[in-house]
């Protein structure tokens, strides 16, 4: 029997994120893409998620948004974790430059209504040498303009209410991975540097680079390290 890893995607996402990553993994393992709940509230879907997930115990990997709700997830209810792998993700609060930047697309969004993403924004999501990869930039245009408005709406407003997991996390007794991009701007350098400076157990790991879609654009590593993680032992293993 396969093990199973739950993959749970980020802001404007959807099961196309791992598109190019589950080819590599498919043979190994059973990969079941989890659609983040349709809330604003944290702990709504976390809540949801308990009860989609069929197993006593599960490893769960998230990407950005996603691997924030995973590690939510895992510090609510730690007896319900085996593992736990985020991508492009920190478990760090919401700063307030952060919160006024997505308050200001509400207020674009308002004025100009919800247009998806332009060609040229798609593709400044990607690192330079992605950069004249049209099939990569079709898809991150057509997930978010597939999950639209409403969604947008949604999972940006969830943002405003991060709370910092640090903490909770280190006192967690099962394998945490983190894999990121050192010059990704979309993630708090605070944070990071937190995760890189204080001692804990958690295994963090860089790649030189841009990148914040690691799942569509560093498929081959990425499903390297996520390999690995799996095999690290957990409690049961034991």
């Amino acid at each position: 029997m396969k093990e199973k890893i739950y993959l749970i995607p980020g802001l404007m996402t959807d099961n196309r994120l791992w598109s190019r990553l589950i080819p590599l993994l498919e043979d190994e393992y059973e990969l079941v893409h989890v659609p983040i709940p349709h809330s604003e509230d944290f702990d709504e879907i976390i809540d949801i998620l308990f009860n989609f997930f069929t197993e006593e115990k599960i490893n769960l990997l998230g990407f950005s948004l996603g691997g924030y709700i995973a590690s939510y997830f895992a510090i609510t209810y730690p007896n319900r974790v085996n593992r736990l792998f985020t991508v492009a993700a920190t478990p760090g609060n919401s700063t307030e430059a952060e919160i006024e930047r997505r308050k200001e697309k509400f207020a674009v969004i308002e004025k100009e209504g919800f247009a998806g993403l332009t060609y040229e924004k798609a593709k400044s999501l990607l690192e330079e040498k992605n950069q004249n990869n049209d099939e990569l930039i079709k898809i991150i245009q057509d997930m978010f303009v597939d999950l639209g408005k409403e969604t947008f709406i949604s999972q940006l407003t969830s943002t405003f209410y991060r709370k910092d997991l640090f903490e909770d996390l280190t006192n967690l007794d099962i394998p945490i991975w983190f894999f990121y991009s050192i010059d990704d701007r979309l993630l708090n350098k605070q944070a990071i540097n937190k995760l890189l400076l204080d001692n804990h157990n958690m295994n963090v790991i860089s790649r030189v680079g841009t990148s914040h879609n690691i799942p569509l654009e560093e498929p081959e590593l990425l499903s390297i390290y996520i390999k690995d993680w799996i095999k690290t032992q957990t409690k049961i293993d034991k």
